[in-house]
């Protein structure tokens, strides 16, 4: 019993929180039909790109193509339904469109190319994650997972842009101004981290060398400068959107929400960048196949990169 329970809760806290930070925001009567239009959006992208295929494949890799697509549909909204001043919509709008573009047209390039046709590594780890937890079904924990990143989408990580293409300020503070250097600084850098990885990749199949660990350029700081660089485009997003908070203020409720929703962004992101389908599954099964790894664990960052 008390085990059914702990698995249950498991699965029931995120869904509760996801509805939480829904109703929060919808209190908000601006944002409603940026709220309604975006759920339809992310369902339907979700559906057709990842739950079906899913379903019919036994394969959860297929979310790689629904989540940024679903950040390229929150970058359209914002245009259409955000009310705020206009240059700050086209510049959160741009940033959404801009990193799921990359993602996105990235992942459809992997499905061009047939890597889909099997489960992605980080997806293999899944199943093994579950199975510790008890969960048996993986037909059902595929749906869970890949509605809990549409959840995302339509709640905690659709509330940058929401806020941000909300303010009707006329003048860029400077939350917003270093925000959005920051967000174009580990954009780019998780764009050089991932040219350095294929560029290694390529020279190793060259010289016919097998199961190489990549540790030149920004892998030299840590072993995952891609994940890293990714929290902090987040990290980027939710300081930008401090300014906007001041126009809840006189909301008290409202106002603690909206903050406590937008840090736990980050610690969302984090799980998911470290422990769900980032860095620990991918080190899974380097260490199994790179005889090299475990030198190179000991000697560099998981997570964080260390300069000195």
């Amino acid at each position: 019993m008390s085990k059914n329970y702990t698995k249950f809760k498991s699965r029931f806290i995120p869904i509760v929180l996801f509805v939480i930070v829904f109703v929060i925001f919808f209190q908000i009567e601006k944002f409603q039909d940026f709220l309604v239009v975006n759920l339809i959006s992310q369902l339907l992208i979700f559906l057709f790109a990842a739950c079906i295929p899913a379903y019919l494949t036994k394969r959860m890799s297929y979310v790689d193509i629904a989540w940024p697509f679903g950040l390229i549909s929150i970058g359209i909204i914002v245009i259409f339904f955000g009310e705020g001043y206009l240059p700050r919509k086209i510049i959160i709008s741009s940033l959404y469109l801009i990193a799921g573009l990359r993602m996105g047209l990235g992942a459809l390039v992997l499905f061009k190319k047939g890597y889909l046709d099997k489960e992605l590594p980080r997806y293999q780890f899944q199943r093994i994650r579950w199975n510790k937890k008890g969960f048996t079904n993986n037909s059902f924990s595929i749906q869970y997972e890949i509605l809990l990143q549409c959840f995302a989408n339509i709640t905690f990580l659709v509330i940058p842009a929401i806020m941000i293409s909300n303010n009707s300020n006329e003048h860029f503070s400077i939350f917003e101004i270093i925000g959005f250097v920051l967000w174009i600084a580990f954009f780019l850098m998780e764009h050089v981290a991932d040219l350095q990885k294929q560029a290694f990749l390529i020279s190793a199949k060259k010289n016919k060398l097998k199961n190489q660990v990549c540790n030149v350029g920004l892998w030299k700081y840590t072993r995952h400068p891609n994940y890293f660089s990714e929290w902090m485009i987040w990290n980027s997003l939710i300081f930008a959107s401090f300014s906007s908070l001041i126009f809840y203020l006189d909301e008290t409720l409202i106002f603690i929400g909206l903050l406590i929703s937008l840090l736990y962004i980050s610690f969302l992101m984090y799980q998911t960048l470290v422990f769900l389908t980032g860095a620990i599954p991918s080190e899974y099964y380097s260490l199994s196949k790179r005889p090299d790894y475990k030198k190179y664990k000991e000697n560099t960052n998981m997570f964080f990169p260390k300069l000195f």
